[in-house]
């Protein structure tokens, strides 16, 4: 009998049989698992079934290689607390949704399971936004697609950062991108060396850049591309800058 107990963030839940679903965690020691989950729609379980949830979860198969079940217990619930701000709410599903369909299964990701932890917690806050940006870059990190924030890919001024390459995924200043920055993608200030401006518009721009990398170097030969929930997110997200800018008219 194969077996252990970790605590895991929830990331999907697909209906399996009359009562049952496989459910799919980001746990911290044994990375993207899945496992069946008995009783899954009765009224106990869909509270704990949330996807971002966090749980106590205890795996077993006679078989490694083999689906087996989860035993789950409640440990800690975000979605309800954004039930109320549809932009926030969405932010948490696609940060899952990213998890469950970029991550390779059973692969060992600890710093990503504490950093979406981190993430969730951090999206009641008032950098929530910036925040979730980062989280994407983390996430790119973890994947093996880093973006260097280092220094000018064409030899200009570190300091003057203003676009990113989208073939190497180097910065590049303003002065050296000048000739062919309508082929670049602009970087937001609060990523760039000493920026801070986190405003919604450079927000915005942020979830553009990541967005970019996510579409054609993670998600580039899969069937599904990126998930619709990241979609969503995003198109979320600006709307919901577009009614501000209004109502401050």
């Amino acid at each position: 009998m194969e077996q252990w107990q970790d605590q895991g963030i929830v990331l999907a839940v697909r209906r399996h049989g009359e009562s049952g679903a496989v459910v799919s965690l980001l746990t911290e020691n044994n990375g993207r698992h899945a496992g069946y989950v008995r009783g899954a729609h009765s009224s106990k379980m869909r509270g704990t079934l949330e996807v971002g949830n966090l749980v106590d979860a205890r795996w077993q198969s006679r078989v490694e290689g083999n689906l087996g079940s989860l035993t789950l217990e409640l440990s800690q619930s975000f979605a309800p607390r954004f039930m109320q701000d549809p932009v926030r709410l969405a932010a948490l599903q696609s940060a899952v949704a990213l998890c469950d369909a970029a991550l390779p299964e059973r692969e060992g990701h600890p710093g990503l399971f504490h950093g979406l932890n981190v993430l969730l917690e951090t999206l009641e806050s008032d950098i929530w936004a910036p925040a979730y940006v980062m989280w994407e870059l983390a996430l790119l990190r973890e994947l093996g697609f880093s973006l260097d924030f280092s220094r000018c890919a064409g030899g200009g001024d570190a300091g003057n950062l203003a676009y990113m390459s989208p073939k190497t995924g180097r910065a590049v200043s303003a002065e050296a991108a000048a000739p062919y920055k309508e082929k670049l993608l602009p970087l937001p200030d609060f990523l760039k060396p000493g920026g801070r401006n986190s405003e919604p518009e450079e927000v915005l721009t942020g979830l553009e850049l990541t967005g970019y990398f996510l579409t054609h170097w993670v998600f580039a030969h899969h069937s599904h591309g990126v998930p619709e929930a990241r979609l969503r997110f995003q198109e979320r997200f600006e709307k919901s800058l577009s009614e501000d800018m209004r109502e401050a008219v």
